[in-house]
């Protein structure tokens, strides 16, 4: 699809037109990374003029942007204000708060902010399954990726999870096989969210809500309302009925499944009893027993369910369903087994980033656990901590900056000690463990003030788990 198709597109209505841009339109794309060179590829192949603009001297991708794009205008360093004043549209990278004075600003002058989640609303033309959620997004999203391959069905799978969404776009429709992209499936963060206007899926679900990104959100509440707006249109609502957060997201009179582990009659999705075993039931009916489902934790069975929901709604074969949950074995870093060793498992749950992945992982734990926590809270409240951690702590390993903070949550609950490295926290779990427990890494924090993202701090701690035996 080229500029003129999207602009004059029946379907979606409008096109990008729909965002005002035309032939006379300056794009000024802030933020580099991935999802900004995913926005320079879409701008630059469909005729827009644009730039670039990043506040770090040397952001991720740079190299590439240049090597790629040598004629597209690059500022670095600081915010340019005659760049700034040039632009008709500015297209702000999730990484970047719409709070900031140069883009608030902007907007005051009537210049149209957007993400790339709106400009993919304005010219996908295949269905969309939307995921959000504090947690489990990337699991759940992968999941439903993989149920639709294992039902004959094309999806393209990204957004905020591996391939930037105007790269599916551009590889879509046609692209890989005759009759191109059956469905889009989504992973979307609430950044990306909470810059569109345009987007509606087909299929949308908040998975759960849970401090998070405290230090971008003045508190829960303006957190939760970013993530509902998944549901702007009138696609089909995938409802947890477990977090009343989300539960009260229900619009009267929209179509809306629901699905929980607690049981109950409102619930299509759900847990329970069966031929003397835990199930699945899939739209009331049962799919498969629960202990056959290969991604363990309790909270694994909730995305499962949700998956499963998702997968009915897109009429995937259930059979296939079934068996890609017999198969999945979960995404590195979310309750990766690393080894057992003494009689102790270690497990590297390294994208447990907030507090309530860190006490959903351990909630599905069976035994104690020693917990390896600490890093950058985000502004985080710990203090959820203390009531799961009384239950299945047998003691804390904290590092990172905000180490003393979850130590002060946990004072009263639990022993706990601080040290300064990986190296030395695994140390000090195994001489903690006993035999049946478990090492955990669920840090309930970012990494980034020791590490380069949380698959190095993962990576760290597996190599250091594996060089003890």
């Amino acid at each position: 699809m080229n500029m003129r198709d999207c602009l004059i597109a029946e379907n979606p209505p409008g096109g990008l037109a729909r965002l005002g841009l035309d032939d006379r339109s300056r794009v000024l794309v802030l933020g580099v990374g991935a999802t900004g060179l995913s926005t320079v590829r879409f701008l630059c192949r469909h005729g827009f003029e644009c730039a670039v603009m990043d506040s770090r001297i040397a952001p991720p991708g740079l190299q590439e942007l240049r090597e790629g794009f040598p004629d597209v205008p690059l500022f670095l360093g600081e915010f340019s204000r005659s760049a700034l004043a040039a632009a008709t549209h500015l297209v702000v990278s999730p990484g970047l708060s719409l709070e900031l004075p140069e883009i608030r600003e902007s907007r005051r002058r009537g210049v149209r902010v957007f993400g790339d989640l709106d400009l993919f609303a304005c010219c996908v033309q295949a269905p969309v399954v939307a995921i959000t959620g504090a947690n489990g997004k990337s699991t759940v999203t992968t999941l439903v990726g993989l149920m639709a391959k294992a039902s004959g069905v094309h999806a393209a799978v990204g957004g905020n999870l591996g391939t930037p969404m105007l790269d599916l776009l551009d590889a879509g429709p046609g692209a890989s096989r005759p009759g191109g992209t059956d469905w889009y499936v989504l992973e979307l963060s609430s950044f990306q969210l909470e810059r569109s206007e345009l987007f509606e899926a087909e299929v949308a679900t908040v998975l759960n809500i849970s401090p998070d990104h405290m230090d971008r959100y003045p508190d829960l509440a303006a957190y939760a309302e970013a993530k509902r707006r998944v549901f702007r249109g009138n696609g089909l609502m995938v409802l947890n009925e477990d977090d009343p957060l989300v539960a009260g997201m229900h619009r009267p009179g929209r179509r809306a499944v629901r699905f929980g582990l607690g049981g109950g009659a409102g619930l299509d999705y759900s847990l329970a009893r069966h031929e003397g075993r835990l199930w699945l039931l899939a739209d009331r009916v049962p799919l498969l027993p629960a202990d056959e489902v290969r991604i363990k934790g309790r909270h694994n069975l909730a995305n499962a369910l949700a998956a499963v929901a998702i997968a009915d709604a897109c009429k995937f074969d259930r059979e296939a369903v079934a068996q890609v949950l017999r198969t999945f074995p979960g995404l590195d870093h979310r309750m990766q087994w690393v080894a057992d060793i003494d009689g102790v498992a270690y497990i590297n749950d390294s994208k447990a980033t907030n507090v309530g992945a860190c006490i959903a992982a351990l909630s599905g734990l069976e035994g104690k656990a020693v917990l390896i926590a600490g890093g950058d809270g985000k502004g985080a409240d710990f203090s959820s901590l203390a009531p799961v951690a009384a239950e299945k702590l047998r003691a804390a390993v904290l590092m990172g900056r905000d180490g003393p903070l979850i130590e002060q949550a946990l004072k009263d609950v639990v022993p706990a000690i601080r040290v300064k490295t990986m190296f030395e926290a695994v140390h000090a779990a195994r001489r903690l463990a006993q035999g049946g427990d478990t090492v955990l890494l669920a840090p309930a924090c970012a990494s980034l003030d020791q590490y380069k993202d949380y698959q190095e701090r993962g990576r760290d701690f597996a190599v250091t788990v594996r060089s003890l035996s």
